[in-house]
């Protein structure tokens, strides 16, 4: 793709959002519980900022929720921009982040066929048997592919509807997925200050991104094999200890700016105890609405350790050989589970799957996942204004949609893994897709 095609591709992005900021509709996406929450609206931020500059910590009731250090920012984001230039920061922040995104998938995708044409390698001259260590052409990756992936990538964020909505409702869910975006793009060129400081700056604000550390350390760690003889899986203490001392200095200049601890509680204390419960499109608003009190925290425990713990050392274990993967499935299993989801985090990992799409003929659920993601997009405003404007449907209707949307990515993070195992099983025992010379097909009769 030439640098004028690159040009007008993004340009079109660009005008998509801002004639939908310019237009009638911009209020109602930004008012949609799909697309705004409690931790990324900006009417909070704006509320946030009005009670700082009035000399009331914003932390002190149950209304702002952004750190201490992005209310600074966007401080000076509203008192030195205009309405204009601020609806420019939203929309060239997310172009930015495509970019990052196609730079990270170049990248990833070249580095992918390098690494499986040296296992094909390794295994002819381990394996005296031919068809084992001849890899099938229908499974071989192309180099194509690294071109592709590098254009297919950001053009699944920039016209994915749902990042659409999320930076017309001038969302802060905009500046996280830069950040998620500027993290892989740290990892996957290993460099260990860059990843460290902006997965810290992602767990001040959301705390699920911590989980990020993992992918980033065995990148870090694979960088360095074989230049340490005594450690050969690189120095891991030693990002760590960075990625912990980036956060405590986080913290404190947190703690200088806001003068008192006081932003934990509506922070990471917010994302952990979960106390407001106005409706979404994850699980937890319902559950804990129709429950007792005295069964809360027991339920809230369990809900917080899925999301945060239960699937992390098992995924890395399964995934250590393709950390781009585990990052995928870790930012996927937040946006599913965690307590405040929006449709700007899924929309992030999902622009993320044309990385793999030499996975996709391993993939079993991809139009049945498909007709539920575009049948829940549909029925969740519908439903909501049953419930809410014409007094027809109740909240159980609304949570069945939101219950759907779960189940489909939760298919699709399935499949996608299991493709992924399937494929390497394949690549491994010389298994192929072909019978008799043809590509073999499953037909429903």
């Amino acid at each position: 793709m030439s640098t004028t095609q690159k040009f007008v591709f993004f340009a079109l992005a660009a005008t998509i959002r801002l004639l939908l900021i310019y237009s009638e509709y911009q209020k109602i996406i930004a008012d949609r519980v799909e697309v705004s929450t409690a931790l990324n609206s900006w009417k909070k931020v704006t509320e946030g900022v009005y009670l700082r500059e009035a000399g009331i910590d914003p932390y002190t009731g149950d209304l702002f929720h952004e750190s201490p250090i992005g209310l600074v920012v966007f401080s000076y984001m509203q008192k030195y921009l205009s309405l204009c230039m601020l609806c420019g920061i939203f929309v060239f922040t997310d172009l930015a982040t495509a970019w990052i995104l196609g730079a990270t998938a170049y990248r990833y995708t070249s580095e992918l066929i390098a690494t499986e044409q040296k296992d094909i390698q390794k295994r002819k001259k381990e394996s005296n048997d031919e068809e084992l260590s001849t890899l099938p052409s229908s499974m071989s990756i192309p180099a194509s592919s690294v071109t592709s992936s590098a254009l297919l990538v950001p053009s699944a964020y920039l016209f994915n509807p749902y990042v659409v909505f999320n930076c017309v409702g001038l969302t802060t869910t905009v500046f996280t997925n830069f950040l998620l975006s500027a993290a892989l793009y740290s990892m996957i060129n290993k460099s260990r200050l860059c990843s460290c400081f902006t997965i810290a700056v992602l767990t001040l604000q959301g705390l699920y991104p911590i989980t990020l550390m993992v992918p980033a350390t065995i990148y870090l760690a694979r960088n360095e094999e074989g230049k340490n003889k005594n450690f050969p899986y690189g120095n891991i203490n030693k990002t760590i200890a960075m990625f912990i001392g980036i956060l405590i200095a986080l913290y404190y200049l947190s703690y200088k700016v806001s003068g008192s601890w006081s932003f934990l509680h509506s922070t990471i204390g917010f994302i952990l105890t979960v106390p407001d419960l106005r409706p979404n499109i994850g699980l937890y608003w319902y559950f804990f609405t129709e429950m007792f009190e005295h069964f809360r925290w027991l339920f809230v425990a369990s809900f917080q350790i899925n999301v945060g713990l239960l699937y992390v050392a098992p995924l890395a274990l399964r995934f250590r050989r393709d950390p781009m993967l585990l990052a995928f499935s870790y930012l996927a299993i937040a946006a599913i589970f965690k307590s405040y989801p929006c449709l700007g985090e899924v929309g992030f990992y999902m622009a993320l799957l044309p990385m793999w799409k030499h996975l996709f003929p391993h993939m079993q659920q991809g139009f049945i996942v498909s007709c539920f993601l575009l049948s829940c997009t549909v029925f969740a405003p519908t439903v909501w204004h049953l419930w809410i404007y014409s007094r027809s449907a109740n909240a159980n209707f609304y949570f069945g949609v939101t219950l759907a949307f779960a189940i489909a990515q939760i298919f699709l993070v399935t499949d996608v893994l299991f493709a992924s195992v399937k494929r390497e099983f394949s690549l491994r025992h010389g298994l192929s897709r072909e019978i008799h010379g043809n590509t073999g097909k499953l037909l429903l009769e």
